[in-house]
C-alpha cells in the first residue's frame, strides 16, 4: 500500500483543531524524531487515516471518521507544538 504525505490531513484536521495541524511539530514516542505532521507518512481510506513516523514507521496518530463522529488517537506522539503568532494581551 502506498502512502501520502501529511498534507492530506488538512481537511480532517481542520475539523478537529483551530490551527493548521499539518504545520504543527511533534515528537515520535518510538524514536524521538521531531517533524511537522506534513512530513509524516499517511495511509488512508474511507474510514480515516493512519499517520506514521517518517523515520521509524511507528504509528503517530489515528483518525477514524464515522457519520457524525471523529475519533482521534495521538498516543504515538510524546508532544505536539503549534506554531503561531505570539500571544496578545487581552484588552
Amino acid at each position: 500500500m502506498s502512502h501520502l504525505d501529511g498534507n492530506v490531513l488538512a481537511g480532517a484536521a481542520a475539523d478537529l483543531f483551530a490551527f493548521d495541524a499539518t504545520a504543527a511539530s511533534g515528537r515520535c514516542a518510538a524514536c524521538a524524531d521531531v517533524a511537522t505532521l506534513a512530513q509524516a507518512m499517511v495511509y488512508g481510506g474511507t474510514m480515516g487515516f493512519v499517520v506514521r513516523c517518517r523515520n521509524c514507521d511507528a504509528v503517530l496518530v489515528v483518525i477514524v471518521e464515522r457519520p457524525g463522529r471523529t475519533y482521534l488517537d495521538m498516543r504515538g506522539l510524546t508532544w505536539m507544538q503549534v506554531a503561531g503568532p505570539a500571544a496578545r494581551p487581552a484588552g
